[in-house]
């Protein structure tokens, strides 16, 4: 199936834009996420819309079981416990099944803790993995999240890594929420941080939540809400 490109106001619009093309849910698309929506100049010139590139291959193979059988059969494996019963070896067995297609042989290990199920590839793959600021590495844990399909009881997430980049960019985030931290402190002035997702909204709020001279806020709409960092007297 031809990729084809979609624009919203926001990703999920755009992802909403090649369900309603191909009429499915997108727990069936191949989602690439290309660019963020960007404001121009007092948020009216150069507005530039977030863009993705979709098409039907991945999903809907993944969940027809297409993709565990070209994934080794280590994947599907240990303990005597096969990848559909245990979502950590359903995960997996279903990102290797990408990533095959993607024509990379990446192996896959598992760590699982009480919160999270944490894939890690291994291999040379990383630049291509990991994508502008993580976009390509977060749209393979979106698709992998969406298909694997867990227990009620487990509410874990699963994470997809490579490289350590998820350290690094947690690393990345709490050195720039303190630099800013200090800025607001110093100016009295507040500082909005745009485009960020849930996640790391969070590593930021919590990298400021013990230092009393500021706060931090969300506000807004939609997965990348604005992140709004205040003097604490001005709060």
């Amino acid at each position: 199936m031809q990729s084809l490109e979609f624009e919203g106001k926001t990703i999920d619009e755009a992802i909403e834009k090649a369900c309603q093309k191909w009429q499915v849910s997108r727990e069936k698309l191949n989602i690439e996420i290309l660019t963020e929506r960007t404001s121009g100049f007092l948020g009216l010139l150069g507005n530039k819309p977030a863009k993705i590139r979709a098409n039907l291959l991945s999903l809907e193979e993944t969940l027809n079981g297409k993709f565990a059988s070209s994934a080794p059969e280590s994947a599907t494996q240990s303990s005597g416990q096969t990848a559909s019963k245990n979502p950590a070896f359903q995960a997996k067995t279903v990102l290797e099944g990408i990533l095959t297609r993607m024509k990379l042989t990446c192996p896959v290990t598992i760590l699982e803790t009480e919160e999270k199920i944490i894939l890690n590839i291994q291999g040379n793959g990383g630049g291509l993995l990991i994508g502008r600021r993580g976009q390509n590495l977060d749209a393979l844990q979106y698709i992998v999240n969406k298909a694997v399909r867990k227990p009620p009881q487990d509410r874990r997430m699963i994470v997809v890594d490579t490289e350590s980049y998820r350290q690094r960019r947690e690393e990345s985030l709490a050195a720039l929420a303190a630099k800013i931290g200090e800025r607001v402190k110093k100016t009295g002035k507040a500082v909005t941080l745009n485009y960020l997702n849930a996640h790391n909204r969070r590593i930021i709020h919590m990298a400021l939540q013990s230092d009393a001279g500021i706060t931090t806020k969300s506000r807004g709409e939609g997965e990348y809400r604005k992140l709004i960092i205040v003097p604490a007297n001005k709060e």
